[in-house]
């Protein structure tokens, strides 16, 4: 499982106590005090529903590959970035950032060809993308914006629509804050 401190993280993000997440699990508080001290691991059933809870992919609360001696914390390789986000079509997330400890977190999002998200998403974040390739149309309210390579964008806790009715995948590297992944 990832660390107590990404667990933490995670929770504190969503308000939730530690006495309502040990609730919510089904478990006691000490176990779950436990849990994010690294002091107890959690079984595959516990993951799943951990992950439900936090409204996460479980393969973020699995454990991390292995790392090279000093790599822990400060090296994320590319085929060791953890999946994120929320499973939404057309959305593949995945945690560039080394852990969830910082007051933010990076993720870097793949907008799959002609997928849109369907509902307003508002998050209670400070985020800021950079796209990297690729066409993708954001609307906040009224406005809509086209952005590609190079092009950044910021969004404050308010709603909004992604959308790509390209031919081509676009990507973008997002730095969140705080933490919600």
């Amino acid at each position: 499982m990832t660390s107590g401190a990404d667990l933490r993280t995670l929770r504190k993000s969503r308000a939730l106590t530690l006495a309502q997440l040990a609730e919510a699990m089904g478990r006691s508080l000490g176990w779950m005090s436990q849990v994010e001290r690294d002091v107890s691991r959690i079984n595959s059933e516990d993951l799943g529903k951990l992950a439900k809870i936090l409204d996460v992919a479980p393969s973020l609360l699995r454990q991390p590959q292995a790392v090279a001696p000093g790599e822990e914390g400060r090296i994320v390789r590319a085929d060791r970035r953890r999946s994120v986000g929320h499973r939404r079509d057309g959305l593949i997330e995945a945690l560039i950032s080394p852990d969830l400890t910082d007051s933010f977190e990076i993720v870097h999002s793949t907008f799959l060809p002609g997928k849109s998200l369907a509902e307003p998403l508002r998050r209670e974040t400070q985020e800021i993308g950079f796209m990297l390739s690729g066409r993708l149309d954001l609307s906040f309210g009224d406005q809509k914006f086209s952005v590609g390579p190079g092009d950044s964008f910021r969004i404050r806790n308010e709603p909004y629509l992604w959308a790509n009715p390209y031919a081509e995948s676009a990507v973008a590297l997002w730095v969140i804050s705080p933490p919600i992944y």
